[in-house]
């Protein structure tokens, strides 16, 4: 994936960034700088450069970047609350777009069968791009440990829209 191999040569060194992202205009978009700069609104000027290692990307070029490449892809991320949960508790889920608080938000699920299934999900979801995650108590306290995004708590029975919702209120 040209966006996630981007993010790594940026953090790795500027040098790095600035083959990769040469690499990524040229053989994997088969663009022109001119053509990446239409495409992404950022100066010619600026990408020419970072292209020929005069300028060092700011983290504000560097998203914007992300931003257009991850639409080219077709994998700019929506945002969603992860569930995790086992199979049979996912199946109660009947819509994957819940409305909380007037806004439509996106269901995505993570089945897992054991406490190692369940922080394996968690880290995929916040990677994913979840914005928030719901899980059940047994593993809620580990993943809080672990995750950035803020985790809310399955509670027996008909719980799950409550948790979902509350998790979205987490996110602000």
């Amino acid at each position: 994936m040209t966006s996630d191999d981007l993010i790594r040569a940026a953090v790795e060194s500027d040098e790095a960034f600035m083959k990769e992202f040469a690499r990524i205009i040229k053989e994997e978009l088969r663009m022109t700088a001119s053509e990446f700069s239409g495409k992404s609104g950022i100066p010619p000027s600026t990408i020419y450069k970072l292209l020929s290692g005069h300028r060092e990307p700011n983290i504000k070029t560097l998203r914007q970047i992300v931003e257009v490449l991850r639409k080219i892809e077709g994998t700019e991320k929506a945002d969603f609350i992860a569930v995790i949960a086992a199979r049979p508790v996912l199946d109660y889920i009947s819509e994957k777009k819940l409305k909380v608080g007037g806004k439509l938000l996106t269901i995505r699920e993570y089945s897992a069968t054991s406490m190692e299934d369940a922080i394996v999900a968690a880290i995929r979801a916040e990677r994913d791009g979840a914005k928030a995650l719901v899980c059940a108590p047994i593993v809620s306290t580990t993943v809080e440990k672990v995750l950035r995004i803020p985790v809310a708590t399955i509670m027996p029975k008909d719980s799950l829209i409550a948790a979902i919702e509350l998790a979205a209120k987490k996110m602000g």
